[in-house]
């Protein structure tokens, strides 16, 4: 008996240009074909190579197959929903890292536009409060899903990673290399600790150039401070070295993340109605101060006495100066007649609801006039609210800074003119092409996030590069959509255009701190996997302490302030390298 070696041509079957395979079977092993009758078979495997082998029972109908070992690696992947294209090289995962990421950019993109198209439909309150914040998040927390939610608990426990590195990665990229540069393409010339709008002159001075924003922006920068309370939580186990307590931590921790959560979409839907209060008397101060510092000009003597107080004697003068008819009672239209004469800057009033304040503050005797007795008291009222302002300071000089104050804190509330909703028109059709471009947006997140967290994975392997720094540095660029309009927004030089691009940053990342942290601490407690993240939790931690102390408590960031933001990047990287593979953190 002799080895049988034969030729099989593989061009028709496989659609390989292959000339040739030969293959040379075991003794006594043969594979015949004759026409429309086979020869049944046994399967022999060696070295996972399966092949028909004959048994000597012939004229059986059984159709004879060949399994054989990827031609190119010996190394298969698994295809995601059992279609999807998958490889285990290096260049074909960054192929696909490359396409599954545009696509999650276009899911961000469509979300952000959708919830756009509602807001200037509805406005703020629940659409701009509840759900912008909410659905511009959507995307990481569909990745952190995907990336713990699928396969076994083993599988979950290596591919979270990606998870951690994407949550960590948003908020770094967001408070450093979006911030610094929304602060260099947003600078204005600096004065008076104020920008001045539209006017850029002195180039790139570390400390003559910047940006201001208004004290809502700052309030932001509190919250998202705030915000990493759950972190520290889960954290304090490790810290405390009872890492026997670190479920309960993470419950806990996701018990605060969703009270956070709920707590913060509460107040971004009555912010706009708590902005227009403090805006409202923030503009009534403005006109105290110009009333005020329109009387001292006309008063025959000073408006307070040596000692401080009001003068009674001058304030009742000014009271029969403004008493045209001379009745004895300052009527609306004579209100009006002293609101009018007086020139407010930068300052969008209107007349009649500023004349309808005060009466309603000097009028206590409710006859829609005002006597000599509550003028007196009123103007007196609001002199001693203007002496406790600048106490040991001159009557002029302390008007003049009464008035500027209420003018800046007018100008930092956010009450310049500039509105950024127009009617729109056809706004059924308009509501109709936002539901189906969110709903849009949501599916391809949803159906895209897997793949793309099992590219960055096999990627990982292949390259040897942990599966943190790839999805730190490459995701968070897939699915913040926002950061090319917040760059081209902040462009325009403007405080209300600069204080809404940083609130949105801040928005940004208190969402990511609570809405993607609840998810991934969901993960991390219902599939029992291990919280070993202390390195990314610090890094974290760091940048959201340092640039929110720098946010929460000033409104003007003067350019060499970038450079910090910039800073704080690689710092990040290197930290979490330094305290993992060298400390052994993980």
């Amino acid at each position: 008996m002799h080895i049988n070696c034969f030729q099989v041509d593989f061009g028709s079957l496989l659609s390989l240009r292959f000339t040739y395979l030969k293959l040379c079977l075991l003794p006594w092993a043969q594979i015949y074909r004759r026409h429309d009758i086979f020869r049944a078979g046994r399967s022999i495997r060696n070295n996972s190579n399966l092949a028909m082998v004959s048994d000597g029972i012939q004229n059986v109908w059984q159709p004879t197959y060949i399994q054989l070992k990827s031609l190119i690696s010996s190394e298969s992947c698994e295809q995601t929903y059992g279609f999807l294209p998958c490889t285990t090289t290096v260049l074909g995962n960054v192929f696909l890292i490359l396409v599954y990421g545009y696509l999650m950019f276009r899911a961000a993109k469509l979300l952000c536009d959708g919830c756009e198209i509602l807001l200037e439909i509805l406005g703020p309150g629940i659409i701009g409060g509840l759900f912008l914040p909410v659905l511009s998040s959507l995307p990481d927390a569909i990745i952190i899903l995907a990336s713990g939610l699928s396969g076994s608990q083993e599988t979950a426990q290596s591919q979270v990673s990606v998870g951690i590195g994407l949550l960590a990665g948003s908020t770094v990229m967001l408070l450093t290399v979006l911030w610094g540069s929304c602060l260099i393409l947003g600078k204005c010339d600096l004065e008076s600790a104020l920008s001045k709008d539209l006017v850029d002159t002195k180039g790139f001075s570390l400390t003559g150039s910047g940006v201001s924003t208004d004290v809502w922006t700052s309030y932001a920068a509190r919250i998202m401070a705030i915000s990493i309370i759950p972190f520290i939580i889960v954290q304090l186990p490790a810290v405390l070295y009872t890492t026997s307590q670190s479920r309960i931590a993470i419950l806990i921790a996701l018990v605060v993340s969703i009270s956070l959560l709920l707590s913060y979409s509460l107040y971004q839907v009555f912010q706009p109605w708590i902005q227009k209060r403090r805006i409202a008397f923030a503009k009534h101060k403005h006109v105290i101060a110009g009333i005020l510092k329109h009387l001292s000009v006309r008063a025959l003597g000073r408006l307070l006495t040596d000692g401080g107080e009001p003068n009674t004697s001058v304030i009742e003068k000014l009271f029969m100066m403004i008493d045209e008819n001379g009745d004895g009672l300052l009527s609306p239209a004579e209100l009006r007649a002293l609101v009018l004469g007086i020139q407010f800057e930068e300052i969008d009033m209107d007349i009649e609801d500023a004349v309808d304040k005060v009466l309603k503050e000097f009028d206590t005797s409710c006859d829609s006039f005002i006597d000599i007795d509550e003028f007196v008291k009123g103007i007196s009222k609001w002199l001693n609210e203007v002496r406790r302002t600048a106490e040991g300071q001159a009557t002029s000089i302390h008007l003049h800074h009464f008035h500027e104050q209420t003018r800046k804190e007018h100008h930092l509330l956010g009450g310049q003119s500039g509105h950024f909703g127009k009617t729109v028109k056809n706004p059924v059709w308009n509501a109709f092409k936002a539901v189906m471009t969110l709903l849009l947006g949501t599916i391809v997140a949803a159906v895209f996030a897997d793949p793309l967290v099992d590219a960055v994975s096999s990627f990982s392997t292949a390259s040897s590069i942990p599966s943190f720094f790839v999805s730190f540095v490459i995701l968070p660029i897939a699915s913040t959509s926002e950061a090319v309009s917040a760059l081209n927004f902040t462009g325009r030089k403007q405080l209300t255009t600069a204080s809404l691009t940083y609130s949105q940053i801040y928005g940004s990342v208190t969402m990511s701190n609570i809405l993607s942290l609840s998810v991934f601490l969901g993960l991390v407690y219902f599939r029992d996997l291990t919280w070993d993240f202390a390195a990314e939790v610090l890094v974290i931690l760091i940048v959201c302490i340092v640039m929110g102390a720098i946010a929460s408590f000033r409104t003007t960031f003067p350019l060499w302030m970038s450079l910090v933001a910039f800073a704080l990047y690689p710092f990040s990287l290197l930290l979490v390298y330094v305290l993992d593979y060298i400390f052994g953190w993980s």
